[in-house]
């Protein structure tokens, strides 16, 4: 009897064709592994809807439900031409909580997923894993660990815990655990808000730890179109940091102070600030130069594909921060696109998308060994593996003292570089004793009345 079954080797999919005793392998593309992910979503959600909502169990954290998917199909399932595969869903109940939570909708859930074809990112992470988005920007589907996935498994308490207590978080939001499972291999897959969305193009991208051990983007890594950078790079090509309006400085400081403190009670470390800046001056001057070259203004500019009816709640830069208060001094931009407006130290006006990653990792033995060989060698406050309580101390001062800075200094120096005011004197003595029209303030970034504090 012929039969046939994806099988899984290493992070890619195969074809594994068994013919009575004889076994051969045939490399295919990730196809057949997207495939069998919406096949088996369209699945779990659909039989999921049908089931009364109710109240989160604390056992329905360790369900799992699994469903066969044979080639020729069956009563439950479809055929299909991706080979015979098992499916796993964990957790579904919780899940749909959290799904709810985020202002989620099933069949908005099922259109972005399964709709269309998923998208392979091309510049994927160190950590090896393959990266898909959903074609309209809203998702992001990453392969993860055993350890990794079983991690995430008893952190859902916890998880579920601090969303009821704080939906305006940087970590990130999982809206679904998954395995693909076939050949004796198994896949096992997380669903993520997509941080970085492919429709606004970032100019510059940064992995951040808060260590200078060894944290500067690898040559390889540089010759990438859009490379990530690292803590060295960002001391390096931003010393004055990312210059944030007050309350937004205020607003994000506190944020990473919390998250850091619920990583630090799970005794989670090795994560990092992933922050993509879209610069939106040089956008604004790269479109000129298309559009005088006779060229597609749509080329640098972002496009239309992220739908506002279906972008789920607290899950842009600036709903993470401060959900639906705006700051007096946002850019027209930052509502349709949900970046942190900002400004760089060139004074160029940029959009922020930032997110905690890599929190899946816990400060386990061989962590310790191997932050005790590192610091045999290199300072042991600079590495990156130490303990979660140094850890998180280390990360939230790199983020809210280097990284991100209030806006104060830099808006007092560009107005005395514009000989608005004197550099002895404070811009509110500068308004009050009637040096500047009040009134010049409003071309200006950030215009919050914090601002017009001594500098």
């Amino acid at each position: 009897m012929t039969h046939s079954s994806i099988c899984f080797t290493g992070n890619y999919g195969f074809i594994l064709n068994a013919l009575s005793s004889h076994t051969t392998y045939i490399t295919t593309t990730s196809s057949a592994l997207k495939g069998a992910i919406q096949l088996g979503i369209t699945h779990t959600v659909g039989s999921l809807s049908q089931k009364a909502e109710r109240d989160v169990l604390m056992q329905d954290f360790y369900v799992v439900e699994s469903i066969f998917f044979p080639s020729e199909g069956s009563n439950l399932t479809p055929a299909h031409h991706h080979g015979d595969f098992r499916f796993k869903t964990y957790a579904p109940i919780a899940f749909r909580y959290f799904r709810e939570l985020f202002g989620i909708r099933p069949d908005d859930y099922l259109y972005s997923l399964c709709n269309d074809p998923l998208i392979e990112l091309s510049n994927p992470g160190a950590s090896g894993s393959i990266f898909y988005v959903t074609s309209d920007d809203e998702f992001i589907i990453k392969t993860v660990q055993h350890k990794e996935a079983e991690f995430l498994q008893k952190l859902l308490p916890g998880y579920f815990m601090n969303l009821n207590q704080n939906k305006r978080t940087l970590l990130p939001k999982f809206y679904g655990l998954y395995c693909v499972q076939a050949g004796g291999k198994n896949i096992r897959i997380v669903v993520m808000n997509n941080l970085l969305p492919c429709s606004v193009p970032m100019h510059l991208k940064y992995d951040l730890k808060g260590s200078t051990c060894k944290r500067r983007a690898s040559p390889k890594e540089r010759e990438k179109r859009v490379p990530t950078f690292k803590d060295l790079d960002f001391i390096q090509d931003m010393p004055e940091g990312i210059q944030l309006e007050p309350d937004n400085y205020n607003a994000l400081s506190k944020t990473i102070q919390r998250d850091c403190l619920l990583l630090q009670s799970f005794k989670i470390m090795d994560y990092s600030l992933l922050v993509g800046i879209h610069n939106v001056d040089q956008a604004c001057r790269e479109r000129a130069g298309v559009v005088e070259g006779g060229g597609s203004e749509g080329a640098v500019t972002p496009d239309h594909r992220r739908p506002q009816a279906q972008k789920a709640l607290y899950s842009t830069a600036m709903e993470s921060i401060q959900g639906e208060a705006k700051g007096k001094g946002a850019l027209e931009t930052e509502d349709q696109w949900g970046g942190i407006p900002a400004r760089n130290s060139k004074g160029e006006r940029i959009l922020v998308y930032i997110g905690i990653i890599d929190i899946l990792q816990s400060y386990r033995f061989i962590k310790k060994i191997e932050h005790s060989w590192k610091a045999l060698v290199h300072d042991g406050d600079t590495v990156s593996v130490h303990r979660p309580g140094f850890y998180a101390e280390r990360f939230q001062r790199f983020m809210c003292n280097t990284v991100f800075k209030k806006a104060r200094k830099f808006i007092k120096l560009q107005l005395f570089q514009r000989g608005i005011v004197h550099p002895k004197m404070t811009i509110q003595s500068s308004v009050t004793h009637s040096h500047v029209d009040p009134k010049t303030f409003v071309h200006l970034p950030n215009t919050n009345e914090d601002i017009f504090e001594s500098c």
